[in-house]
């Protein structure tokens, strides 16, 4: 799993040498770029990354703001670094929970600092994982620890939550297939599992069982045999198998 980034700065030269910078480590995958607190905000609620790094300039307070905002609409806020050519807006980051600060020009040091602490403190696998529903003006965040499964009906994908809930959206299987963390497998043509949750893997029948206090049955396809043969790999090496 990756973190993605997004970073905000309307000085052309200061962005390109921080995405230099970043762009040397395999596990940073930029989500976008923006000028502005306005843009930064929609593309923070677009597309959710992990990582959010502000050049606060001189519209530090614009982009406070914008986390303010923030707040009202995701669960979960993204590891906000800011960086300015002084110490000016330190003590208003971190009031505002930014995770660093930095003092531009970009130090190549303090940025790898900042990445091993990074990581250190929020290791892959914990990374903050949340998915982003979007119908016309309306964000929906789901904690995808959560998602037993998703089921496709041709161009709708229901989300089977663990609490019960049925969540729609009108996008395909397919476009939420590269976004879910790798516990989630592909296992039949409608069908995409939260391995997590499965607690049995019946090659005669074909099922993956679920058990999440009730068990569930899901088929899968022989299409996707190879993706279940990766599921009970993977299942295999966080299990202790009992011996017959």
């Amino acid at each position: 799993m990756e973190y993605t980034y997004n970073i905000i700065d309307p000085d052309a030269t200061s962005k390109l040498q921080l995405q230099l910078y970043l762009d040397e480590y395999d596990d940073l995958v930029s989500a976008g770029v923006d000028t502005n607190a306005s843009a930064g905000l929609n593309s923070i609620l677009k597309y959710n990354p992990d990582l959010v790094l502000i050049n606060l300039g001189e519209d530090g307070m614009d982009y406070f703001q914008m986390v303010t905002e923030l707040n009202q609409y995701m669960q979960t806020l993204p590891i906000i670094i800011g960086y300015a050519k002084t110490k000016k807006y330190a003590y208003n980051a971190i009031k505002s929970g930014f995770f660093d600060y930095w003092i531009l020009p970009h130090n190549e040091f303090d940025i790898r600092k900042t990445i091993l602490r990074l990581r250190k403190l929020y290791p892959q696998q914990d990374a903050p994982s949340t998915i982003c529903l979007k119908s016309y003006k309306d964000y929906r965040y789901l904690d995808t620890k959560n998602i037993l499964y998703l089921k496709s009906d041709n161009n709708t994908t229901d989300f089977y939550m663990k609490d019960g809930t049925v969540i729609s959206a009108f996008k395909t299987l397919k476009s939420f297939e590269e976004k879910l963390p790798k516990d989630f497998i592909r296992v039949h043509q409608s069908y995409i599992l939260n391995s997590r949750y499965v607690s049995r893997i019946n090659y005669g029948k074909s099922i993956c069982s679920l058990n999440h206090g009730e068990e569930e049955e899901l088929p899968f396809s022989k299409t996707y045999k190879d993706k279940v043969d990766q599921l009970k790999e993977m299942l295999s090496k966080t299990t202790s198998k009992a011996l017959n």
